[in-house]
């Protein structure tokens, strides 16, 4: 019977690929806790042997590839070996607020708190406390997420910068603002025309902050000059439009 369940469940994850909202309903009629705001960014695999165990929390996200485990299948080898058959289950519990890497592995019995991120390529066989971001085979925690939000604030910056004159020299032309759709808060005007740039959607509770914050550059301009593409080129573009 498992045999056929995991063969659905396939095929289920399959249909819903292209559809996440979708899987996310078909997971909640097998039993599955899933909070609103959690999203699968890809193809997921969920032991489709023990639905019921699995509650996943809000806002999380879930990269391709991730798989939850709630069964294990020793128990044929104790069966064979000691003719005596023990079952293997536990409940896989994912709290608020938590990414979860490409092609991470969560095995049974296992929390993970709020607020977390998991690297990718990460295999779960314990408990991860909350505000952490762990990594490894297996998991382990390697900084806070306090220590790992200070981090990005200190590298995002060079990032975009680095990509803007990438942009400008793979595609030969100079970026234009809806390439940013996530560095936008570096140079975008609070109060401008934001045009083809997902700001409310991007920011979701953050709006607030944003609005009442100021960007590190006067203008977009400035952001592309200062990454290295050529000014002559930039004026040149913006002429043009």
């Amino acid at each position: 019977m498992h045999q056929v369940k995991s063969i659905l469940s396939a095929i289920a994850s399959r249909i819903c690929f292209h559809n996440p909202k979708l899987y996310i309903s078909y997971l909640r009629k097998r039993g599955v806790t899933i909070g609103e705001g959690t999203w699968f960014a890809g193809r997921i695999s969920i032991d489709p042997t023990r639905p019921c165990l699995v509650e996943i929390g809000r806002n999380c996200v879930f990269a391709d590839g991730v798989v939850l485990l709630t069964h294990g299948y020793e128990g044929g080898v104790f069966r064979e070996k000691y003719g005596e058959l023990i079952s293997s289950s536990g409940k896989v519990s994912i709290e608020d607020n938590v990414f979860i890497g490409v092609n991470s592995i969560i095995l049974k019995g296992v929390k993970i708190g709020k607020n977390t991120v998991i690297g990718a390529g990460s295999v779960v066989t314990h408990d991860i406390p909350e505000n952490s971001v762990a990594a490894g085979m297996p998991c382990k925690v390697i900084m806070t997420l306090d220590q790992y939000y200070m981090k990005r604030k200190n590298e995002y910056l060079q990032e975009a910068k680095e990509y803007a004159l990438e942009l400008y020299k793979k595609k030969k032309r100079v970026p234009r603002m809806e390439d940013f759709w996530e560095e936008f808060p570096l140079f975008l005007d609070r109060q401008a025309n934001w045009g083809k740039l997902p700001v409310r959607k991007q920011l979701g509770s953050a709006f607030g902050n944003f609005a009442q914050s100021k960007p590190i550059y006067a203008s977009f301009d400035d952001f592309l000059i200062d990454a290295g593409v050529p000014k002559e080129q930039v004026e040149k573009s913006r002429r043009r439009n």
